[in-house]
């Protein structure tokens, strides 16, 4: 299987690019955000908890990601693999993951870490909250958003270095260039493997 996680701050485009990524390698996809949203809007008791931790800029606890997460790899045993959007955030997340794919016969193959500036992304951050009227896209919450990813998340680039999963890309320039930088990087991981 062919299992990537795409990691980035806040607007670095890992919802563009994993778009492009599970078209060209027939991936099943997985974004926590999208799964959260679905379920804030839902009105779920978890929907509810969640929206809560996001409307303040807070990660929501790994107890709840993970309960997301584990349902849907089993739903996903017969597939090509998998491409990870917003998850792992934490490097307990991370070794819950691994743990969950050990006991799936499989693992991570290559973290694509979308690197941008944070101007760029506090820019691209507020255009989207223009146009998407997204909550968490409004000024003090992206300073929030941004802290705690330099903060809890960065971090996982040091684990995934260890593990020899860790590719850094930059994350500007077209859609086009930016998709070329990561089909090289994931095709140069999966050559090595």
């Amino acid at each position: 299987m062919l299992n990537i996680l795409i990691f980035g701050a806040p607007g670095s485009g890992k919802g563009t690019q994993s778009e492009l990524i599970k078209k060209k390698y027939r991936l099943d996809y997985i974004s926590t955000g999208v799964m959260l949203r679905q379920t804030i809007r839902e009105g779920s008791e978890l929907g509810k908890i969640a929206k809560e931790y996001i409307d303040r800029g807070q990660l929501v606890p790994d107890d709840i990601i993970i309960r997301l997460v584990a349902a849907f790899l089993d739903g996903k045993r017969n597939s090509k693999g998998i491409i990870f959007d917003g998850f792992p955030r934490t490097i307990p997340q991370a070794m819950a993951l691994k743990e969950a794919m050990d006991a799936r016969g499989t693992d991570i193959s290559v973290l694509i870490d979308l690197q941008v500036d944070e101007d760029e992304l506090i820019r691209r951050l507020l255009e989207r909250g223009k146009i998407s009227g997204r909550s968490d896209d409004h000024p003090v919450t992206i300073q929030k958003r941004l802290d705690v990813y330099h903060r809890q998340t960065a971090p996982l680039t040091t684990y995934y270095t260890s593990e020899g999963k860790y590719a850094p890309v930059k994350g500007c320039g077209t859609v086009d260039e930016i998709f070329r930088r990561i089909v090289d990087a994931i095709e140069s991981r999966t050559v090595q493997s």
